[in-house]
Formats: C-alpha cells, structure tokens, sequence
C-alpha cells in the first residue's frame, strides 16, 4: 500500500471512529468534536476509560496495536455499564462497530471511577498474560530478539547449537512492514507449517536511528534476500515477491564488504581494495580438505554403517566439526579411509601428528573454473567465477551512480527490479535489445542506488550459502547484531555432556577468548532472591 493509501485508510478509520463514538464523548462530559480529532481523540478516550495516556503509543505499534484495539473496544464498553459477556463477545467479533449500535439505542451513562481490576481470576489471568505478551513484543521487535544458529558458517566463532540475544538498536530498530501477524513468530506458527502473518497490507519501510553503522567483519542477521525463489539461478532471479522483507527467513553471515568496496576472492580469502581482509582474532577460516587414515574416524549407526558424525572424542581433541567418510580402500591387508572435513589451518597441524592420517589437500577451484553446478552469482558467462576464486565486484553504495552495460546488468538486474522495484512497490523490468539495456522499455544507460549494499560470507568458506551465491544484502533487509550467547548446546552428545557451559553467557564481538559470565548472573540471582526474601520478613502485618 502506499504513502497516500495509508492516508486515506487512516481517514476512513478516524470516520468510523467518529461516527461510532462521538456520543460516547459527550456522554462522558467531553465535547462531540473531540472525537473527531486524530490522535488526540485517542488521548481523550484514555481519560474516558480510565487508562494512562501511553496507551495511545501502543495504539500506533504494528503487532502491538492487533492486541490493543480490541483491549480498547473492551474498556470502551464497560466504561460506560457494559459488562456482561455478550457485550464483550459482540464487540470483538464486529471489530469494534457494536459501538454503533450502543451509542444509537442505548442510554449511555458513563462511570468515570469504575475499577479496573479484572472480576473473575480467569480474567486477571488474561490481562497478566495479554500485557506480558505486548511488552515481550515491544522488546523482540525493537530491542533484542533471540535467535538459535542453525548451521557451521561462522563455526569457531558462532557454533550450531548456540543460541543468540540479537540486537536491533545497534544499527537501528526496524519498524515491522508487516502489519498483520501473530507476535513473537517468524514466518510460520510453532509446531505447524501454517503461515504466520497477511501479505496485506504492508506499511512502507521505516528505520530509527542506529547507534552505529555496519563495520567490516560484523556479525550481521538479516532477510535471506533470494527467500521468494524456488531455485537460485539466471533462470529465477527476477521471480515474484512472495513473502515480505521481514518475514524472509533469517540469516547470519559475516560483513566483509561494505558499501562503496571493491571486493575480490583469492583462493577463499577475501581481498577489499586490493588488500586482504584481516579478520578478528576469534575467526577461524575453514576450507575443505581431503585426507586419508587406516582408522574409522565417524561414527557407525545401529547397522553398522557410517553416519558421518565424527568421534565425539577425536572431534574435541583435533578440533574437527564436521567430516564425512567418502570412500574404502581395501588392500592387501589393510583399509583406507578417505575422508572430507571443514578444517582450520592449526586443525590440519593437530590431525598431521594423529596416526594413520596422511596425504592432506586442500580443495581449491582455479582461477578462471566456472562454477555453474554451484551458481555462482552473477549468473553469466562473462563472469567465470567459482566459491575459490571470485571477482572483482563493487559493492553498491547509497548516491553513487554505475554505467549499464551488457556487461555490467548481471550484477544490478535484481537490484533494480527487486530490491529498489518490487518490494518498493515499483514495476521495473530490465530488458535488452542488442546490445542495448532497457529499462521498462527505456534505454538504460546509468543507475543511481538508492540503498546501501553489503557483502556477506560465512568464514566456513567451502560450507557456506553466502553472498557468492545470491549477491548483495539490501540495508533494508538487515535485522540486527548478535551481541550475547545465553545458551549453547551440542548436537552430537547427549545430556548433560551437550551442554557447553564455558559459551553461556559469553560476549559475540570482542577480541581473545570468550569469557563466561554465567557465575556472576547466578550470583546476582541468589543475591535478589535473598534480598527479596528478607525484605518479605521486614514488612509489618496488616
């Protein structure tokens, strides 16, 4: 919907209010106008009703308002003597317009100083459960989100299992677009493949202000921009828009390229501005090596054949995470083992001195080797690319302006038609006759940004879906910061063996080893616990 869309929505909706409350106004002792100002009639219903005047606030919170409105009709009606079950029932289910019909048939006394304390314990069980759900709302949307990692991208420095306090203040909070959906949910409802949330209608993208900016190597969570498509590929890079930016799945990856950059991968290491990128000291590269051992290094299944799940002992002494057993050799009196394994440079070193493990190599695709299988972005026969060897690229910059080409249209296609097309509500079409590239059948032959971009990479280089695969991260799409691990689990041991004790409660950014902060949380827990059981004892009898 649009800016002018949205205008006249709220007039209508200021209409039906007027029209359905106006004598509830004046019944009330205020004057018949008053309902007929926007936002201050809101403020004026809060005295009629009793209520603080911040509820207006939360009257103008996507999410939060579904749960509100109705809170409102509710407070409305009893106001003024409607309490019985009926009333409340036939209020809810006309979305407030059983107003109507009170205001216009009914005598109307108002009943200023009614309490506000729930008659039944079922009903103040309602009222604790409804407002705990809309202050959890208010900070999952715009102050911290929890978030679980799902996979090894970033292992070393975030594993699978860890679960994540993600930040949305840090680059600024970004106000929901979708206006109709459950609170505290992502894109389907818990234990069901149920949708979660309406398309319609959609509110304009709308950020505050951040406290910082995006820096290089960031941890960022975002949108998985490529969500809407079925397949990655030329094919479908342009596709529909299905699902809205902020109910795309979440992604985390690392920022290793910032707008304005120039960024070029050399044998899976990233070089910006023609100098490699030098990472924090808590990130481990990973890459894919192939080795062989006279020993079985995974472990077996009830049948007695590979899972590729390594020994939960060889795994945490020579730092391996994940490894999978390719092939059998069988000699004359002997087997080799063939294995694959995501390894960090010192994890190589470690497993060189383990018996029976030899002939290391690394997987590199050369320079110049096109990775179709893969899909490698952008997607064309100009750009022989592969996850080893890639580049260069610009990153795209807010302002600044490129040159359309036949050559250059594979990098901004989507840009264009997407990212600053569709899900802004504009129709763009990128087509090209000749060699000339049309937009919207005009020649094209420049295009100024109207975003930042970013460049996102797991630092599992050769186990990871990252930007190589699906380009640029629009700032519109980011989410937030990880700051804070609170939980860390281990999917290959059981309990209470699973359970990572020294990554609870520990920092995401920073340099050096992480440290645990859960001893001072549990000390601070017993200290409140013990204060508030003694302040109890204090307190003199009624």
């Amino acid at each position: 919907m649009t800016l002018f869309g949205w205008f006249l929505f709220f007039l209508v909706v200021q209409a039906i209010h007027f029209l359905g409350t106006w004598k509830l106004y004046v019944a009330a002792g205020r004057k018949a106008w008053e309902a007929a100002l926007p936002i201050y009639n809101a403020v004026v219903l809060m005295k009629i009703i009793n209520r603080p005047w911040w509820w207006v606030l939360l009257l103008f919170v996507p999410i939060v308002n579904l749960m509100m409105f109705p809170v409102v009709w509710v407070e409305t009606i009893r106001s003024f003597g409607f309490n019985k079950g009926k009333d409340t029932l036939l209020v809810l289910v006309t979305f407030g317009l059983y107003t109507f019909y009170i205001s216009y048939t009914q005598k109307l006394t108002h009943i200023p100083d009614r309490s506000l304390k729930p008659r039944t314990s079922g009903g103040e069980w309602i009222s604790s459960i409804l407002f705990a759900v809309v202050a959890a709302t208010i900070v999952h949307t715009y102050f911290m989100q929890p978030f679980t990692i799902p996979s090894s991208s970033l292992e070393k420095t975030l594993k699978v299992g860890d679960y994540l306090f993600v930040s949305k203040f840090h680059y600024g909070a970004r106000a929901p677009m979708t206006t109709v959906a459950l609170p505290m949910v992502h894109d389907t409802i818990p234990l069901t493949k149920a949708k979660s949330y309406q398309k319609f209608p959609q509110l304009p993208y709308f950020r505050l202000p951040g406290f910082e900016s995006i820096d290089r190597n960031d941890i960022v969570v975002f949108n998985w921009p490529v969500d809407t498509l079925v397949d990655i590929s030329p094919n479908h890079m342009r596709g529909s828009v299905i699902k809205p930016i902020d109910k795309k799945t979440n992604y985390v990856k690392r920022c290793v390229g910032l707008p304005g950059d120039s960024l070029e991968v050399r044998d899976g290491y990233v070089f910006i501005n023609g100098a490699q990128n030098q990472l924090p000291d808590r990130a481990k590269l990973q890459f894919m090596y192939f080795f062989k051992s006279s020993e079985l290094l995974v472990q077996l299944n009830a049948e007695g054949k590979p899972i590729n799940v390594p020994i939960p002992l060889f795994m945490d002494r020579y730092d391996v995470t994940e490894m999978g057993l390719i092939s059998i050799d069988n000699g004359n009196n002997s087997k080799v083992f063939n294995y694959w394994a995501m390894l960090t440079t010192e994890a190589v070193d470690k497993l060189k001195n383990y018996p029976g493990v030899h002939s290391f190599v690394r997987q590199v695709a050369a320079k110049g080797e096109s990775d179709r299988e893969s899909k490698i972005f952008p997607y064309s026969p100009y750009y022989p690319f592969n996850n080893s060897n890639f580049g260069p690229i610009y990153i795209p910059k807010a302002g600044t302006t490129v040159a359309i080409t036949v050559e250059s249209i594979p990098f901004y296609k989507r840009i264009i038609e997407v990212y600053e097309g569709a899900e802004m509500g504009v129709e763009n079409t990128i087509t090209q006759s000749g060699n000339q590239i049309l937009l919207n059948g005009e020649p094209l032959s420049q295009y100024t940004f109207k975003m930042d971009y970013y460049w996102m990479m797991g630092d599992n280089r050769d186990n990871s879906q990252d930007a190589r695969t699906w380009g640029y991260v629009p700032f519109n799409h980011v989410v937030g910061k990880p700051v804070f691990i609170w939980f860390s689990s281990d999917k290959y041991k059981r309990f209470p063996q699973n359970i990572r004790w020294n990554r609870m409660f520990t920092t995401v950014g920073g340099s050096g080893a992480p440290v645990s902060y859960l001893k001072y949380f549990l000390i601070a827990v017993a200290a409140w616990f013990v204060f508030s059981f003694f302040r109890k004892k204090k307190k003199p009898k009624a």
